[in-house]
């Protein structure tokens, strides 16, 4: 499996973020998009992810099973945490799992890996922001999905959250899998290629 970015262009509004954009990252492979605030990061992923049409070529995920549409092949860990603060925190992944077809002993899995057993049955609205990352970053344990988009991950996290988040990412990219994660500091990653984005919205 690989993916490919094709001399891919991003106009948001009435600006071109980047244009003539290409790259390939392979399975086990991982890419971290830098630059400044409003280089197009964000705007990268959601392209990939098909959640913005590209202004000019193409992205494709070669190697992957069946032929929907690219973003049924990832998770997406946008800025914002995407907790649902009404549910438990149980609830939430539980959620996911359901929407996206995980295995029923996954939600008690992403638990106890990301340190939120003890919080399991408590709302989400009275989650610190480091534990609703964590929350957020759970929802990559309880259904396997080739390619992980992820912006900003250690936003709010701890050094424990930190060191837990580079552990399940190496994991995942051991297995076969692909990374792609925009940031403004180091990841932890040992093996990343840097993808710099120049110029202004993310």
């Amino acid at each position: 499996m690989r993916l490919l970015i094709e001399d891919l262009a991003c106009v948001r509004g009435e600006r071109r973020l980047f244009d003539s954009l290409g790259f390939t990252v392979a399975a086990g492979e991982a890419a971290v998009v830098t630059g400044p605030n409003g280089a197009g990061k964000s705007s990268l992923l959601r392209l990939i992810a098909g959640l913005l049409r590209p202004a000019g070529g193409r992205i494709l995920l070669e190697g992957r099973e069946g032929d929907g549409p690219l973003g049924a092949s990832a998770h997406f860990v946008g800025h914002l945490d995407g907790v649902k603060s009404a549910l438990t925190v149980r609830e939430n992944l539980e959620f996911t799992r359901a929407l996206l077809g995980g295995e029923a002993a996954a939600t008690d899995a992403a638990l106890a890996r990301l340190g939120l057993a003890p919080l399991a049955s408590l709302p989400a609205r009275m989650l610190s922001a480091g534990q609703k990352r964590r929350l957020a970053l759970a929802r990559l344990l309880v259904a396997t999905r080739s390619l992980w988009l992820l912006d900003e991950p250690t936003t709010a996290l701890d050094a424990e959250g930190r060191e837990t988040f580079a552990a399940l990412a190496e994991e995942h990219l051991a297995r076969g899998g692909i990374v792609v994660a925009t940031t403004h500091a180091p990841l932890g990653f040992p093996r990343a290629q840097e993808i710099r984005l120049g110029r202004g919205g993310a």
